[in-house]
């Protein structure tokens, strides 16, 4: 049976008549039928029929479905009300604005607004650079989609899009303290995309770009980061980069293995694939065979050679499989020490695993189906990763762009570089000591506050070790002290509006 989640939570208002028996009926049926029953309450009891609330998690919608005809079944119940727990959550989005400073005066209203607020204008108009100092800028991100590659959902538009972009609002702030806002933009052209980025880009710190279909991920992010002094990420390629190399490094470090002895094969070659592949061979990888649906890819293959291919997998055509071997994943398994899974499900048998190396490291992010079931790899892996957050070594994004922002911020930086992405990934390796690590124990829980500190502080030190940093303004006489990076500014302006969530925790 699938494993029930609280995605699929309902919240069930059901009338029971007041006889023994009835509430354990109710019960036994939700169980049968396959929902797990959390709370039960009593929201009213009278002489004939008592009114409870039960939350019961499921495994799918469908399954809501059998527990609802479970509950109309049985005699002595009436269901009176379900909600969905999901999208009750969302009602009215998942983050606001809220004020640094009160107004409650006329001073001040003088001083966040007209007429104290000109001073600041001028500051700023005087030194542009100050306004990291007197705004929002100088914590606050751009969360930017066009709304053609939404998680698993494909090209949904940018509407549908809006609840994963405050979604990752509400885990920049939760984790690492920064402001984020989504910006949905209603084209998918390459053009008008970067220019409505840069056109907004002087209110905002950074840009995390999300789920932009590739390869026009590509071109976009590229020519961002080429007219813009701000720091540009394309988490989906970047963050799971980041992340496989932590787990990677970790799982070298348990087995004694070196990186540069290590043999990979990945299958998925879209944007995170090819950000995957890259930040590898950086951080010395031996080799790599990167897959797609047609098998492995090289420089021999006839839609490289006749132009066809598309530019991310012709960069991993002209970088990985240098010996240029041919075939499907299976037979380019043999001897390796690394699968890196970034398709669908089923893309990998138990016999092809073992055909890899001595206890190879398999890592099948496919999501919520991996490549390959954990179940199934188990008895060929030596360590096993997946996307799922119901196994052990969870690869998840959370831990790389909360810190890779937090960090770059701080550092008042120009540019997230790829040095800047290896100290990344080295920050949340180094949070597993060599104590805890363990085959089931390579990457921290996403909920490990200490893993965005590492990861920020990481980035931080990289930014400044290559000088991609500006140097903070110098405030004019008479002025206060200028205002330097750090999590707990009070200073950065009168009433500066911040984004902030209205959970208390994020999933």
């Amino acid at each position: 049976m699938a494993t029930t989640s609280a995605q699929f939570s309902l919240i069930l208002r059901v009338e029971l008549e007041r006889r023994p028996g009835t509430l354990g009926d109710l019960t036994s049926a939700i169980g049968r039928a396959g929902g797990q029953i959390g709370a039960v309450d009593i929201l009213e009891q009278g002489e004939r029929h008592t009114l409870r609330q039960l939350t019961v998690d499921c495994a799918s919608e469908e399954q809501w479905r059998d527990v609802l005809a479970a509950i109309e079944r049985l005699d002595g119940a009436r269901l009176i009300e379900r909600t969905d727990r999901t999208l009750e959550l969302h009602k009215g989005g998942k983050i606001h604005t809220g004020l640094k400073s009160p107004v409650k005066t006329r001073d001040d209203l003088a001083m966040a607004y007209t007429p104290g607020v000109a001073r600041v204008c001028l500051e700023i108009a005087a030194d542009p650079a100050r306004a990291r100092d007197y705004t929002i800028r100088r914590n606050t991100v751009a969360v930017v989609t066009d709304g053609t590659a939404v998680l698993g959902l494909g090209d949904v538009g940018p509407e549908a899009a809006l609840p994963v972009m405050e979604g990752k609002a509400v885990l920049f702030k939760e984790f690492a303290d920064v402001n984020a806002f989504p910006i949905c933009l209603d084209s998918r052209d390459p053009d008008e995309i970067v220019s409505a980025v840069t056109r907004i880009a002087p209110s905002f710190g950074g840009i995390n770009l999300e789920d932009i279909s590739s390869p026009r991920c590509f071109e976009i992010e590229r020519r961002l980061k080429e007219e813009l002094d701000v720091p540009v990420f394309h988490d989906d390629q970047h963050g799971t980069a980041i992340v496989v190399l932590a787990a990677l490094k970790n799982a070298c470090r348990l087995t004694g293995r070196r990186i540069a002895e290590i043999d990979a094969v990945m299958v998925g070659a879209g944007a995170a694939g090819v950000a995957v592949a890259r930040i590898l061979l950086e951080s010395g990888v031996r080799s790599i065979v990167a897959c797609d649906r047609a098998g492995a890819i090289h420089t021999g293959r006839a839609d490289f050679r006749d132009g066809s291919m598309n530019i991310g997998k012709t960069w991993l055509a002209e970088h990985t499989n240098r010996e240029g071997r041919t075939g499907s994943p299976a037979e380019v398994l043999e001897g390796a020490d690394l699968f890196v899974g970034l398709s669908g499900p089923g893309m990998v048998r138990p016999e092809d695993l073992g055909r890899m190396a001595e206890d190879p490291f398999v890592f099948a992010m496919a999501n919520p189906d991996p490549e390959i079931s954990p179940e199934a790899a188990l008895p060929y892996a030596g360590v096993m990763a997946t996307g799922r957050s119901d196994y052990p070594n969870q690869i998840n994004n959370v831990l790389a762009f909360p810190g890779v922002f937090r960090g770059a911020l701080d550092a008042r930086a120009t540019a997230i570089t790829e040095e800047m992405k290896l100290a990344a990934a080295e920050g949340i390796a180094s949070v597993v000591a060599d104590d805890e690590l363990s085959d089931d124990y390579v990457i921290p829980s996403v909920f490990d506050r200490r893993v965005s500190q590492a990861v920020a502080e990481a980035v931080t030190r990289e930014a400044e070790r290559e000088g991609v940093v500006r140097t903070p303004s110098v405030p004019p006489p008479g002025a206060g002290a200028a205002v330097g990076p750090g999590l707990e500014d009070t200073a950065a302006g009168d009433a500066e509006a911040t984004v902030g969530s209205e959970l208390t925790s994020a999933a």
